[in-house]
């Protein structure tokens, strides 16, 4: 019995030296496992006389089991110990700064952004907003805004024509938006107030052309309306939108098939530093084309140019964020680098307005 008690006071010195979970499982095995030290003693009970069983097997259970009891006290210690450890090495920062809000981290894209703001300038006048498909008749594109036959735009090397169909005709991607003008004009009477931003296609690719771009045009048609209207138009966009108190502007004569008389507009501007600074400086730069509408553009879409008129504009969105945005490449904006998305964008929180300013 000496032996037992001096058996099991070394194993129990053994458990509460092991360090950890890893040491008190061998100190199980050796002590419970099958070939155990305990485990060989029970093994003996069955070559014991009953009277020796007894006596012997009793001591040996309640070897075993305050071996076993203090084993699970050990194996609570060293869990509870491993637990305050992987707490104190995990905990976190709290004096890290917050990630961003995906409304934070997201952009809006320069052109989106754009067509936002001039939406905005303009519904201020008055316009609504007019849409029409990408994919167009040669009779919209050209035909009914006074193209003669012949005209370079009619041809396959400065537009994307598809293939013909059965009767001749084709389809193409339109050059501008001004059938979205045509289409106004046929399904609505006059007075128009509208605008027309959307995607244009024509055969064109260098640092400040691409083949899609983007144009917004605007459509006046009315009894009474004149030039004097239309420069007084343009003018407060041009302030509105560049975010300047006053801007001269100068209109030049030129030539549109679908207008007349037709006008080329300059805005004046600073260039200094590689920058552009407009409502100062003394230079000049042309920034869109407008004029009155042709009276064979209006009788073509069932107006009677003898009791209506109206005048028209029409600019590139993506020339116009160019210049107030300082983008020197028009190809950077179709490349989808995130990178430069995140110099240029705007937050998506940031709404044009008026009132608050239309890029603050």
């Amino acid at each position: 019995m000496s032996d037992l008690a001096s058996l099991v006071q070394s194993i129990l010195a053994q458990i509460s030296a092991a360090g950890d979970e890893a040491a008190l499982e061998a100190v199980r095995v050796a002590s419970l496992g099958k070939k155990g030290s305990i485990s060989a003693l029970l093994a003996t009970l069955g070559k014991m006389s009953p009277d020796e069983r007894k006596t012997q097997g009793a001591a040996i259970n309640q070897a075993k089991d305050e071996v076993t009891q203090a084993l699970a006290a050990r194996r609570d210690v060293l869990k509870s110990a491993a637990l305050d450890a992987r707490l104190a090495s995990e905990t976190i920062d709290v004096t890290l700064p917050p990630r961003d809000a995906p409304t934070e981290a997201g952009r809006i894209h320069p052109l989106s952004q754009v067509w936002d703001e001039l939406t905005t300038i303009f519904a201020d006048m008055g316009f609504s907003v007019a849409e029409g498909p990408d994919i167009e008749t040669d009779d919209y594109n050209f035909t009914k805004l006074n193209f003669p036959e012949g005209h370079p735009a009619r041809e396959m090397h400065d537009t994307f024509f598809f293939h013909p169909k059965e009767d001749g005709s084709r389809m193409l991607l339109r050059t501008h938006t001004s059938p979205v003008q045509v289409r106004t004009m046929l399904s609505q009477k006059p007075p128009i107030r509208v605008i027309c931003p959307g995607r244009t296609y024509r055969i064109d690719s260098d640092a400040t052309h691409t083949p899609q771009f983007h144009q917004v045009e605007g459509l006046v048609i009315d009894k009474h309306s004149h030039l004097g209207h239309l420069k007084w138009i343009l003018h407060e966009f041009c302030k509105a939108f560049f975010e300047v108190d006053h801007i001269n502007m100068r209109f030049r004569p030129s030539f549109f098939p679908f207008t007349e008389p037709s006008l080329e507009v300059d805005i004046q501007c600073r260039r200094d530093k590689g920058e552009i600074r407009f409502g100062e400086g003394e230079d000049w730069l042309e920034i869109l084309g407008c004029g009155m509408v042709h009276p064979n553009v209006l009788r073509a879409c069932g107006i009677d140019p003898d009791e209506y008129q109206g005048f028209a504009w029409g600019m590139g969105i993506d020339r116009i964020a160019m210049l107030k945005y300082g983008i020197a490449d028009l190809r950077q904006l179709f490349d989808s680098d995130v990178r430069w998305l995140s110099h240029y964008g705007f937050k998506p929180l940031e709404v044009p307005t008026l009132a608050g300013g239309l890029s603050s």
